[in-house]
This record gives structure tokens, C-alpha cells and sequence, in this order.
């Protein structure tokens, strides 16, 4: 995870509170201010010293190495875990590196590591007693446990908050405004269930103008439902569908899949912006395995995130693929090259082709937006107030999203082909195709469209 830069988001901080005023505190302990000399690590460790009420400031230390299983120590001595500087130094580290720098910790910070990884070998390798041996894991699975049974409660309270809107009819949620889904969300945040907060976020963001709005509140409602479902029954759930769910919920997971060591073709890159945090999307195409993978990136909002790829470079790697069905995210793992130009290109699938692989990818994650694929052959063409991609050898099309025709992309698309066929990467979804990088027909540089 540090290796790649990324780091979690702030509802992930967050929702690592026991309770409303370790959040709260937390919070704001969140910005620079009362902070020195705070980094962090390669290893996965965070530290730093926070301003206090006495003379000396408080040494804070984060292992994130286990982002499912994070440890703390500080020295202010509170008793609650973690305690509000642990969580307004992740605050401040989730925001971008500029606060928290790059480096090597100082000798409190280490030898407090060194202990804690020294003590977890000696575990594993079977050394102390047998209550030693027990400790570590026993406590993780109680603190497993503990955030569980919050899930729990918080999915159950949005099943009911579900339940009384639909038994009331969608129209009474417009007088009730956004503000009834901040608060929901917020609700969520305390459950420690940050995917789902995300979601009820999305549905109060949707415009009271939108065409067909009732509808697709409906379907959002729906597909909360079934993830409230699916975690009240993860146990009945196949490992894969399981860990969907989890990572849905917001539960962090490490990317342990096997390493796949590949030459990676960079196909896209952009940037997107919720005001607190921005996420960077890499698409990378595995030219031996012809596998397609999602690298994420984060900083805070105004500052780029760390990880850059340009579009139309390669190079060799590993990447490990992140839990979960059919989920195309993974993390880079050691690189074996430098990035150099590329000219090879992921091969193009039909419109009929594409529809069906997402189709199938749906089935293993239901909530999926969108779902990476490159077409062959299609021919940007305008259709009443919109733009669609149409088979050049067929008779289908697939309609562009509304964002896409939105972008300044769109005219380099329809420049590019000159109504001659294209190669054309993006992410196909329910809204329509949004595509991202193209190629010409026969030999060409790839053109980015985001």
C-alpha cells in the first residue's frame, strides 16, 4: 500500500473511532498545524509529534502495514484506541505526503516497531509462552468482532431508514433535501462502514432536475438494500461474493492475491474530486497475460497524488490483485524496467462482445459502475443530442455517457477516426461508454480523451 502511495481515504480514518468524540477530536487534530516532524515509511509506519497541554509534545506512531489490523501507541496515555492523536495524524497522512513527508523514523518511532514486528516474527515462529503466542491474534479478532457487530447495527438502521422511505414513497425524501442523506451517511461513517456511507452520499448528490430521477433512486435504494443483505448474510456467501461485500462495506483488504509479472502497457489516467480527497484511476493492459488492471492513487484535494504513469508508456512488474470477484483492482508491485514507449495495444472486442464480459462481471460484484474494455473497429457518430460509438462491421452501437460528451476528449476522438474505424479503451457501465485512450486504424500513437 505505501510502496504505491496509496493511502486510505478520510471516511476509512474515520471510521476507526470507537465513538462520536474520538472522531470529533480526532478530526481536529486533522490539519498541519499541531504537527512536527511527522513522515512516514516505505514499511508502513507513521509517526509524529502533536502540540499538548503540557511542555512536551506527544510522540504518535501508526503501523499500517496490515491496513485490516492497523496498530497505535502514543504517549499521551489515553486508554481509548485509537486514541484522538492516532486518528488525526491518519487524518493528516490520508491528505496527501506534503504534511507527511517521505522518510526514515526517528529512534522512538523504530524501536517502538521494531518491538511490536520483533514480537509478531517470534509469534509466528512459535517462541514465548502460549498466552504470548495468543495475544496479538486474539486481541485483532475481538477488535474484528467489535467493528462487525457496529456494521451490523448501521446496516440494520439503513435497512430500516429504507424501509420507512419506501413505505412513505420516494417523493417524501424531497422536502427532506440533501441533508437527509448527510445525516444518514454520517450515520454510517459511526457504524465504521465508509462504503456505505459513500453510497447514501451519491444518492443526495443526485440532482432534483435529472431525468427519470424517481427511477433511479429507485435502483439505488435497491442496490443498497441487496449490499445490506449481503453482508447480514456474508456467512452463507461464497469466499468470493464475501469479500465483494466486504470491500463494499468498506472493510480495507490487502492485495494478496499471487504477484502476476508482466510487461504493462499504460492505457489511461485521470483524476477525480470530491472536495476532500483526489482519487487518480491508472488502467494498465498485462501485454503477455492480455490481463487489464486498476491502479489507485490518492491525495488531498488541490494536490496531485503520488503514483504517475504517463499514457503510452510500458514496463515490466508485478501486481497483486486486491480480494474480492471479478475486481480488476491491484497494487504495483516491484518494477523490473523503466517506463519506455510502447506501441502495442490491447486487442479490440466487438460492442456485442463488450456489453456480455460486463454483463458477466456484474454477476460477481452487482454494485460494479463500469467495466474496463477496449472496441475494435467503432466509428464515433452523433445521434439526436448525443454521441454513440457504432460497429463498423455491424449494426450496433453503444451510447457515450453524458460525461464523456461533456469532455473536450470527444472532439479528439471524432478528429482521430475522421470517420474511419478506431481501437477505442475505456469503461463500459448501465450510463452508456466512456472512453478514455484511442488508437487509429493500422499503425498509431495512442491519443488520451480524459
Amino acid at each position: 500500500m505505501t510502496q504505491q502511495g496509496v493511502r486510505w481515504t478520510t471516511d476509512q480514518v474515520l471510521a476507526l473511532a470507537p465513538d462520536a468524540a474520538s472522531r470529533a477530536a480526532g478530526s481536529t487534530l486533522g490539519a498541519a498545524g499541531p504537527w512536527s516532524q511527522a513522515g512516514s515509511s516505505d514499511e508502513g509506519t507513521v509517526w509524529g509529534l502533536c502540540e499538548g497541554r503540557g511542555s512536551r509534545p506527544y510522540r504518535t506512531v501508526v503501523d499500517v502495514t496490515d491496513a485490516s489490523d492497523p496498530a497505535y501507541r502514543c504517549s499521551c496515555g489515553s486508554r481509548t484506541v485509537p486514541c484522538r492523536h492516532a486518528l488525526g495524524l491518519l487524518l493528516l497522512w490520508a491528505g496527501g505526503r506534503g504534511a507527511v513527508p517521505r522518510g526514515r523514523p526517528p529512534g522512538w518511532a523504530e524501536r517502538w516497531i521494531e518491538e511490536r514486528r520483533g514480537s509478531a516474527r517470534a509469534e509466528r515462529a512459535g517462541a514465548g509462552s502460549a498466552a504470548a503466542a495468543s495475544a496479538g491474534p486474539e486481541a485483532a479478532r475481538r477488535r474484528a468482532e467489535r467493528r462487525a457487530a457496529r456494521i451490523t447495527a448501521g446496516v440494520s438502521e439503513l435497512e430500516q431508514r429504507l424501509a420507512d422511505l419506501l413505505r412513505g414513497g420516494l417523493a417524501t425524501a424531497e422536502p427532506e433535501g440533501r441533508g437527509l442523506w448527510e445525516e444518514t451517511a454520517a450515520r454510517m461513517v459511526d457504524a465504521q462502514a465508509p462504503g456505505l456511507a459513500a453510497r447514501v452520499r451519491e444518492l443526495g448528490a443526485l440532482p432534483a432536475s435529472e431525468p427519470g430521477r424517481p427511477v433511479r433512486l429507485l435502483e439505488e435504494c435497491a442496490l443498497l438494500h441487496l449490499l445490506d443483505q449481503g453482508w447480514l448474510r456474508r456467512e452463507r456467501l461464497p469466499d468470493g461474493p464475501a469479500a465483494t461485500v466486504r470491500s463494499r462495506i468498506g472493510l480495507p483488504g490487502s492485495a494478496d492475491g499471487p504477484p502476476v509479472r508482466d510487461r504493462w502497457l499504460v492505457l489511461a489516467q485521470y483524476d477525480t474530486s470530491d472536495g476532500r480527497l483526489t482519487t487518480r484511476r491508472i488502467w494498465l493492459h498485462g501485454t503477455g497475460s492480455d490481463r487489464i488492471v486498476l491502479l489507485l492513487s490518492y491525495g488531498a484535494a488541490g494536490r496531485a497524488p503520488d503514483l504517475t504513469l504517463p499514457v503510452g508508456l510500458a514496463f515490466e512488474a508485478e501486481v497483486s490483485a486486491y480480494p474480492g470477484s471479478g475486481q480488476p483492482r491491484a497494487a504495483l508491485g516491484e518494477r523490473f524496467t523503466s517506463p519506455a514507449p510502447e506501441k502495442a495495444r490491447p486487442p479490440g472486442m466487438s460492442i456485442a462482445q463488450a456489453t456480455a464480459r460486463y454483463g458477466e462481471a456484474l454477476r460477481s460484484d452487482p454494485w460494479l459502475e463500469s467495466f474496463p474494455v477496449a472496441l475494435g473497429r467503432v466509428v464515433p457518430t452523433p445521434v439526436e443530442n448525443s454521441w454513440q460509438l457504432a460497429d463498423a462491421d455491424g449494426d450496433t452501437a453503444l451510447p457515450l455517457t453524458p460525461s464523456a460528451v461533456a469532455r473536450p476528449g470527444l472532439w479528439r476522438l471524432v478528429a482521430l477516426s475522421g470517420g474511419a474505424p478506431v481501437t477505442v479503451f475505456g469503461e463500459c457501465g448501465h450510463r452508456g461508454f466512456t472512453p478514455l485512450v484511442a488508437w487509429p486504424e493500422g499503425a498509431g500513437e495512442a491519443v488520451p480523451l480524459c
